[in-house]
């Protein structure tokens, strides 16, 4: 049985092995890909998903988000954490 990834403030995300974040240059965007999946994440994703390395905990992804775009810090990581836990259930985001 596999462990549900429950998404926190002090949870380290990252990206598993099989899954690739990276920009598609032909077409101008970001996209998320895995085994015959693809995924194009909206700008805000994009924003988020570029600070996910598996070293910066959740809360270190808000407070930058927070700093870059000049909003409280408890609305960006309720918008990060709400991502996080959407791609995790999906398989696309692990600890």
């Amino acid at each position: 049985m596999t462990d549900i990834l429950i998404i926190k403030e002090d949870v380290i995300p990252r990206f598993p092995k099989h899954v690739k974040f990276k920009y598609n240059e032909p077409r101008k965007e970001w996209v998320l890909l895995a085994p015959e999946k693809l995924v194009k994440p909206d700008n805000i994703a994009v924003e988020i998903l570029k600070l996910v390395d598996g070293m910066k905990k959740v809360n270190d992804i808000s407070k930058e988000l927070s700093e870059k775009f000049v909003a409280p810090v408890d609305v960006i990581q309720k918008d990060v954490m709400v991502l996080l836990q959407s791609l995790a259930d999906k398989g696309f985001i692990v600890e």
